[in-house]
């Protein structure tokens, strides 16, 4: 009877996850998985994640970073384990940080400004798409430069803190 109570336990461990979020990002951060796990096999693996940079744009990346990636998961990568280390990545971070560096990843060289046919090409493409109107709403309220750039540190200060911060 003993090894059947160890194993609800443990059960009941990783299902904790789940109660950190609610329901709406779990869906959010399936979807996350469902992309990045790219041979559909349930599970993120190197390949996957040499893929997934590859689709960013990213071909160069060092076999030493995806293993170091892989290294920070306590074993394969299914999606509880993928849920479990963003809620560990996330638990007490500032929201502000955590889109900002979301932004970051596109934004390689720290301009804090991005194309705005890429952001509009990711936001109609990607995960939950963004329809022409949502579109045409954003750059009304966050108008890109002349050059088409979008300052995304704005935008997402506008996002946490729900107003515009005084230009200096």
């Amino acid at each position: 009877m003993a090894p059947k109570k160890a194993k609800k336990r443990a059960e009941g461990a990783s299902s904790n996850v789940f109660s950190m979020f609610e329901q709406a990002q779990i869906q959010e951060f399936k979807e996350a998985f469902t992309i990045m796990d790219q041979n559909r096999d349930g599970f993120i693996d190197k390949n996957d994640l040499r893929d997934t940079f590859a689709a960013l744009g990213r071909l160069n990346v060092k076999q030493e970073e995806i293993d170091d990636m892989l290294k920070e998961a306590p074993g394969p990568v299914n999606f509880t384990v993928f849920l479990t280390m963003f809620g560990e990545k996330l638990k007490g971070a500032d929201p502000e940080e955590t889109i900002l560096n979301a932004f970051k990843v596109f934004d390689p060289e720290g301009k804090g400004t991005l194309k705005k046919d890429f952001v509009t090409e990711m936001l109609t493409t990607q995960a939950d798409r963004f329809s022409p109107e949502e579109m045409e709403q954003m750059f009304a309220a966050f108008p890109p430069d002349v050059a088409g750039n979008l300052d995304y540190k704005n935008l997402v200060y506008v996002i946490t803190h729900g107003e515009e911060k005084d230009q200096e």
